[in-house]
């Protein structure tokens, strides 16, 4: 009920969101169509009852604010918020519902699913047109006011600039929830991510950036939650500025916040980027039938595209069930304020952005000049970020790849299926394998664009882990509760032999080969490498390639069976790549003799020794070519642009079942060559070659030659 003790001051309309100034806090809540907003403060997660409620009467336009002194961080909160319940006209307001603010910084807990956080009757012959009048507090988590004071020890973000990038994608929970190392107690957390064991572990194996699968607080589904499952991937945001709270250690009633922000410092510490995996295309309120936790009761109409000829129904490009109308000034305010947010109050050092094709919508079509790109692109600290898009969604015209903006970088899609099928031993690739190896220019050099726009890889979170890929030939997710009917159906044949797991040593052998061949070829690719957290130490999930709701072991990394021989092969190629720049090149080969030297950046040759011609790119020729990259020449990244020498690199990819004998190129390009990488075997001893040597290649392998310059060399730059 209304207090009449709790002073109230007018306050100002922004910041959105509730701001603590060291005095007391100011709320301010957009909410175009209401026609009332009433603030509830609560004592406790679970309070029910006895809670004073203060009614926001200034109004600015369509926010709704108030200025409470007596406030202080740590107090609960949540709105309730009048106006007409009409969801034919796309209003679905109901004060009975307690909603969490969009722009939280912390969020007390997780809901509690109940039929009372539904804005209708369930189980009404009207559906979703009824109208329910049961309190939905008791069962919503409560927002929270923080005090947003962190000590940053002075910490700067590393700023690693994009050629020199390795992305290692992970889960906050499941990297370190079975880690016999990190204690007990945060495991699973974001202390735990901070631990040194872990820290110490990221940086041993050689990447500069950590990828993190959502933080931002999302919903449990409850179709999940009644089949005894989870939404442990995330990707269901309710809360787009609050960390969730059940990744953290410390509490819930706003120590999460400083939990993550010591996270990002340790990190950074490190020299670690940290790059958040965000949603903005959708909320986690679903369609129609869906809760009213938040936007939907605030202002249904004004957050979620609606069918436009019937408002009762959500136009839905994610198949979730919603899509987020990013066309719209307030949408599109709420997602550059938290953008700005993480990055300058969590330090944040980029995003990827999930089906960012949704957020580039205008009306139906996918338009990359689209007023979300226009406020990225003009704004001067999102823009200095690394920003990377998943180029995609479920609606027409959605895949494209290629197609974003100068200054972003894409998951490269292509390059993951091409990739695959060369080492499956697909017909006729070697065209578009020499592309994806190159940086894929054919997809961004015509567009300003560089290698770097490419975000590389063969595995991500959604699908097989690498293990897997090279395992199993149909996916096993019968324990996600949908008759096997769900993810990817199929996987193409790696011709291993045998289904999912065996003792096979010669079946064995040969899928340890091909988790080499795609991990070099991924490391010594153009564009930005990505790993995917466990496929380093041959993490498995046992086929289930749709592993979204499954909190558990089938999940979680298994640091008791990790494959170390993997693990060192892994390190030894993250080493070879940042040593050499010619692995990590910010600009274009050319195909044209350098100036100086008088010899090309890049040649590709057939594995007699001649090169390639355009003729010969139309045939397979035994699935095979070897590539010369000449290390004179390149550029540093520096402001100078000062000559460097970086030795000169022969790679021999042999996707042939078959040994194939390759000739090394004549003398004018290197006398002799060191092998470094044999995907065929572990063995690290050196063997060294002679121009025009004739070389073995084991089936399904490669070999990585150096040819180390000297400044004394013939044909060295000047």
């Amino acid at each position: 009920m209304e207090n009449p003790n709790i002073t109230v001051y007018p306050g100002h309309p922004y910041p959105l969101g509730a701001t603590w100034d060291g005095s007391g806090v100011n709320f301010a809540l957009y909410a175009d169509n209401a026609t009332r907003v009433e603030l509830c403060l609560f004592r406790t997660p679970d309070d029910e009852a006895e809670y004073v409620t203060v009614k926001l009467i200034e109004r600015s336009h369509q926010v709704w604010h108030a200025y409470l002194p007596e406030v202080k961080p740590g107090q609960l909160y949540g709105y309730r918020v009048y106006g007409p319940y009409e969801p034919e006209n796309g209003h679905r307001y109901n004060p009975n519902k307690l909603l969490i603010d969009p722009y939280a910084k912390a969020i007390a807990g997780v809901i509690d699913w109940h039929d009372a956080l539904f804005g209708y009757e369930m189980g009404h012959p009207d559906g979703d047109l009824s109208f329910s009048e049961t309190d939905s507090a008791p069962f919503i988590p409560k927002s929270v006011v923080i005090d947003p004071a962190f000590d940053w020890e002075g910490v700067k973000p590393p700023n690693i600039p994009y050629h020199k990038s390795i992305i290692y994608e992970t889960h906050v929970k499941g990297f370190t929830q079975l880690h016999p190392d990190i204690p007990e107690e945060i495991r699973g957390t974001y202390a735990g991510l901070a631990h040194p064991v872990t820290i110490n572990y990221l940086k041993d194996l050689g990447i500069t950036a950590i990828e993190l699968m959502p933080v931002h607080q999302f919903v449990n589904d409850r179709f999940l939650e009644e089949k005894g499952l989870h939404n442990y991937w995330g990707y269901n945001s309710i809360g787009f500025f609050a960390p969730d709270a059940r990744y953290a250690s410390a509490g819930r009633a706003g120590q999460q916040v400083n939990e993550f922000k010591n996270m990002v410092k340790e990190f950074h510490k490190a020299g670690i980027e940290v790059i958040l995996d965000v949603v903005y295309n959708h909320t986690g309120e679903g369609n129609q039938n869906g809760p009213t936790l938040s936007f939907r009761g605030i202002d249904n109409s004004s957050y979620y595209r609606l069918v436009d000829d019937n408002k009762r129904y959500y136009n839905d490009y994610t198949g979730t069930g919603n899509t987020l109308n990013a066309n719209l000034p307030n949408v599109l305010r709420l997602m550059m304020d938290s953008l700005r947010y993480w990055i300058l109050e969590m330090h944040i050092d980029g995003f990827r952005f999930d089906l960012a094709a949704t957020l580039a919508r205008e009306l139906h079509e996918v338009n990359r000049l689209s007023a979300f790109f226009d406020i990225i692109h003009q704004d001067p600290v999102i823009s200095q970020v690394k920003l990377i898009a998943e180029p995609w969604d479920i609606g027409e015209g959605g895949y494209q790849v290629g197609k974003f903006p100068p200054g972003w970088a894409e998951w490269n899609g292509k390059y993951r299926d091409c990739i695959r099928d060369y080492w499956r031993g697909a017909e006729s690739m070697l065209g578009e394998f020499a592309e994806r190896f190159t940086g894929s220019p054919d997809l961004y050099q015509d567009d300003y664009r560089r290698p770097t726009a490419s975000v590389n890889f063969v595995t991500a979170h959604d699908g097989f882990t690498l293990h897997d890929l090279v395992s199993y030939n149909e996916k096993h997710n019968e324990a996600n509760g949908e008759d096997n009917n769900d993810g990817e159906s199929h996987n193409r044949s790696w011709n291993c032999g045998v289904e999912g797991e065996t003792n096979d040593p010669e079946i064995i052998a040969l899928r340890n080969k091909q988790k080499r061949n795609l991990l070099t070829t991924l490391f010594l690719s153009q564009g930005v490498p990505m790993l995917v957290a466990g496929d380093e130490i041959s993490r498995t999930q046992g086929g289930n390639n749709n592993a979204y709701c499954q909190d558990n072991e089938i999940s979680w990394l298994n640091w008791a069976a990790a494959d170390k021989e993997l693990l060192d092969f892994t390190k030894k190629l993250i080493q070879i790549r940042k040593s050499h720049p010619s692995f990590c090149r910010r600009r274009w080969f050319k195909g044209q003799p350098i100036k100086g030297v008088g010899l090309e950046d890049i040649a590709w040759f057939q594995p007699h020794g001649e090169e390639m011609s355009e003729e010969n790119w139309s045939h397979d020729f035994a699935k095979s070519l070897a590539i010369y990259l000449n290390g004179r020449g390149l550029r540093t990244v520096g402001v100078k642009g000062e000559a460097i020498i970086d030795d000169s690199f022969y790679v021999i990819f042999n996707a042939y079942h078959e040994a194939l004998d390759f000739k090394l190129p004549s003398k004018i390009y290197a006398k002799d060559w060191e092998k470094i990488i044999d995907t065929s075997t572990n063995s690290s001893e050196a063997e060294v070659y002679n121009a025009e040597d004739m070389i073995t290649v084991d089936g399904r392998s490669i070999v990585l030659l150096k040819h180390k310059i000297l400044a004394n060399d013939e044909n060295t730059t000047k």
